[in-house]
């Protein structure tokens, strides 16, 4: 008897030694070190302008420029001929950038599909283009345009069903999920075999000029292609052709990474979003096929000027600063996010170099994320590729400001399709590479899943 008590007790002190052990992997985090989350382009807000105000130390020009952009990014636009912002069309999604982007932030997933919202489908056909990137489909291009102007019908409308799945946590929880799943009714021609759909939403827009000026070697450090430590998770980089400087960079933005550079995304979203041809894409969208050619010589219908201003705009907005920081569950959180290695891809600081931005030169910022490529699963896939992404790798999401989307854009839709309505599914969605740390999430308790949320929306 005497020998089995001790024998239990000597099982006890070795597990309480392990507990502990582990504990001591993962100190306290000094979240006070992260408050600049822009560093110095940080601003303190929790109103509806907390993700469209300038950069706190943006100054001369660049500040009188940022307000220009301001105002262009809003400007709707409108049949040719008009004096003012003329050139819609003549097929289109939206006729604003701000139309996409609402309040600077998140688009929702609609509950009218072909309504003006931020919604998008792109498309592909197997193969690729002359750069390696995907390949247009004959008589659609690479994005559905779902609207179009007077005289000129849409490529197709948009049609959306949803298919359900339950994940049920260790304590018994259980949450339903809700998948979108897109189609395409009605268009101008027949649509042709082997098309890959793969629906977007608008993201959040500020911090962008931060992300552009990470050094390339910073992030290409992080990569894993071959996951040769053997923890399951395997960052790669996306290189893609930039049109503005006519070669391939590193990809960047996007939900794919799939763009090299804020200018090129705001090139490709003029034409392909609103029809607006521009120095590098002197094309409509539609201008090879029959509902998309508008018969003027306008082209480029903004100049180069406006693509400036409009980019810098991009470049130039505030991050906001984390809050509830002191809070415990928040501090708790933290912890739990670390232990689950979200922070292996979602990766807390990154540095800028030196930028012709004077505001967005050698600052130290926490965007968590790590801008690689990193399969998500067979849930989340579009089974589209888009240059070296594969159809179940997509680019890991900043979170930073994650937290304030409720109060800016009245939603908590996120994800690529806005599937998820809130952290806790766009967490259950993971699969892939982050499959484990969901595994772990459903394992936590109620309350350490309430702490590791808190933290979340606390960025």
């Amino acid at each position: 008897m005497v020998q089995k008590i001790s024998l239990l007790l000597l099982l006890s002190i070795s597990l309480f030694s392990c507990n502990n052990d582990n504990e001591d992997d993962y100190q306290e985090i000094d979240l006070n070190e992260r408050l600049y989350a822009g560093g110095e382009t940080t601003i303190f807000s929790v109103t509806t302008n907390a993700y469209n105000s300038p950069a706190a130390n943006l100054t001369g020009d660049d500040l009188d420029n940022h307000f220009t952009g301001d105002v262009l990014f809003e400007g709707s636009f409108v049949t040719a001929p008009a004096p003012i912002n003329p050139g819609l069309g003549p097929i289109y999604n939206n006729a604003a950038c701000i139309n996409c982007h609402p309040r600077d932030g998140r688009a929702r997933h609609p509950t009218n599909i072909n309504s003006a919202n931020g919604f998008l489908v792109r498309t592909s056909i197997p193969g690729m283009d002359a750069h390696g990137g995907p390949n247009p489909v004959p008589g659609f291009g690479l994005q559905i345009q779902n609207r179009g102007i007077s005289g000129y019908l849409p490529e197709a409308a948009y049609q959306v069903t949803y298919t359900e799945k339950t994940e049920t946590f260790s304590d018994g929880t259980t949450v339903v999920l809700r998948k979108p799943v897109v189609t395409l009714t009605n268009p101008y021609m027949a649509l042709p075999a082997g098309m890959m759909l793969s629906p977007r939403l608008g993201t959040p827009i500020f911090g962008l000029g931060l992300l552009e000026e990470i050094p390339e070697a910073n992030l290409l450090a992080n990569q894993d292609i071959n996951d040769t430590n053997a923890d399951g998770i395997s960052g790669k980089a996306n290189y893609v052709w930039n049109p503005v400087t006519g070669m391939m960079q590193l990809g960047r933005f996007g939900w794919k990474a799939n763009t090299a550079s804020i200018m090129a995304q705001c090139a490709s979203a003029y034409v392909e979003d609103m029809g607006i041809t521009n120095p590098f894409f002197q094309n409509e969208s539609g201008f090879d096929q029959s509902n998309g050619q508008d018969g003027l010589t306008d082209d480029p219908e903004i100049p180069m000027s406006i693509l400036n201003q409009v980019a810098l705009y991009c470049k130039t907005l505030a991050v906001p600063a984390p809050r509830d920081i002191d809070q415990q569950n928040v501090k708790n959180g933290a912890k739990i996010f670390d232990q689950l290695e979200c922070a292996k891809c979602h990766t807390p600081k990154q540095q800028t170099g030196s930028s012709s931005v004077s505001a967005l030169s050698n600052q130290t910022f926490f965007p968590y994320t790590d801008l690689l490529l990193h399969d998500m699963g067979e849930d989340l896939s579009d089974n589209r590729p888009d240059f070296l992404a594969s159809g179940t790798e997509w680019k890991t999401r900043p979170l930073w400001g994650i937290g304030l989307t409720n109060l800016v854009n009245g939603h908590t839709d996120f994800l690529h399709d806005g599937r998820a309505k809130n952290i806790e599914e766009a967490i259950l969605w993971h699969g892939g590479e982050a499959m484990n740390a969901k595994e772990k999430y459903k394992k936590l308790s109620a309350k350490q899943r309430s702490d590791l949320l808190a933290f979340v929306n606390s960025l």
